[in-house]
């Protein structure tokens, strides 16, 4: 799969994706002027959460390239017909337009914006997808089955009207924001499953990349676990993770803190041989994370399941349990709930 660093440098490629303008509102509503077609400088500048002179070095030097795309300047007769139209009341004597085309080819220029590098990571997702999907051709290849099918209908709905709808409703909502971003998050983890799941399809016979995760965390030592949660931790927006070095900590091998800045405390556990993490494991964490330290967030992340016991001490102390599934969907880029 390419890059999203590649639509930086790569002029040809950034024209061949410029019609898939809906990618901007997956990322975030774009408000638009009252012709809903334009937007300006201004505005481009908002969503992208960048500065206006930031917008306008852009357009200097890229400006043919964005032209090409929609981007013009109004001015005299023209600005004065278009203010009519529109509705814009402005006495300026130039107005710089951009149109939705012009707005994602500005997302696939701009370095120093995570909007614009979500919008990329975003367009080459589906492009992927498209690519890679089969093609119902009877005449040269065999049907797709009907389970693919809605499969892959399903994965275009939520990408193109499930997420946008909820970036429109988590823009005018105040009271509920927070729990629409975490319904957003779990759409898009549904949506990367299926795509994944899409990806397996097509993958050669012998070739099973839930096996592969699999087999590299059993053949992990105990340290490397930890070092991998530690990783993980950090892709998740958790920062001064540290992995302790010595075990005089009652059981904590990592603590940090979330991106919300929650302490964390964390238990790392490879034992792909074991079925489940004994109870007596789970009570020494608890009493370490919750009694001593007083963390906000205690997980303990096993490659093995949790018996009854275990699970009953965890759900009275409010240790997080992290079994195999958990960590494998977790290392193939599922976000873990209680990081959110």
């Amino acid at each position: 799969m390419i890059e999203e660093s590649v639509l930086l440098e790569s002029r040809t490629l950034r024209s061949s994706v410029l019609d898939r303008t809906d990618v901007l509102d997956r990322v975030k509503v774009l408000s638009l002027l009252p012709d809903g077609v334009h937007v300006t400088t201004a505005m481009v500048a908002a969503y992208f959460g960048a500065a206006v002179e930031g917008i306008r070095a852009l357009v200097h030097d890229h400006r043919p390239e964005l032209e090409a795309s929609g981007y013009r300047v109004l001015s005299g007769t023209e600005l004065s017909y278009f203010k009519q139209l529109s509705g814009i009341r402005s006495r300026t004597p130039s107005l710089a337009l951009f149109s939705r085309r012009a707005v994602l080819n500005v997302a696939m220029l701009l370095r120093d914006s995570e909007v614009a590098r979500q919008v990329r990571v975003y367009l080459l997702d589906m492009e992927h997808l498209a690519r890679t999907q089969p093609v119902d051709n009877p005449g040269l290849t065999e049907p797709v089955p009907l389970d693919v099918r809605i499969d892959q209908r399903i994965t275009h709905i939520l990408g193109w009207t499930v997420v946008p709808m909820f970036n429109a409703l988590i823009a005018s909502s105040g009271e509920h924001r927070r729990e629409l971003i975490e319904l957003r998050e779990d759409i898009e983890n549904v949506e990367r499953r299926m795509c994944r799941h899409h990806k397996r399809l097509a993958t050669p016979e012998g070739e099973n990349p839930a096996e592969n995760v699999r087999s590299t965390l059993k053949a992990m030592t105990w340290q490397a676990f930890e070092q991998h949660v530690a990783g993980l931790l950090r892709r998740d927006g958790c920062t001064d993770v540290v992995v302790r070095q010595t075990r005089s900590d009652r059981g904590i091998d990592i603590t940090g803190l979330t991106a919300d800045g929650r302490t964390v405390a964390v238990r790392c556990r490879n034992r792909s041989g074991r079925r489940t993490v004994p109870h007596a494991d789970l009570q020494k964490f608890a009493g370490a994370a919750r009694v001593l330290h007083r963390v906000d967030l205690a997980l303990f992340v096993a490659t093995c399941g949790f018996s009854h016991e275990s699970r009953a001490i965890a759900d009275l102390t409010g240790v997080v349990t992290v079994d195999r599934e958990e960590v494998e969907a977790w290392a193939a880029g599922v976000r873990l709930r209680a990081l959110r």
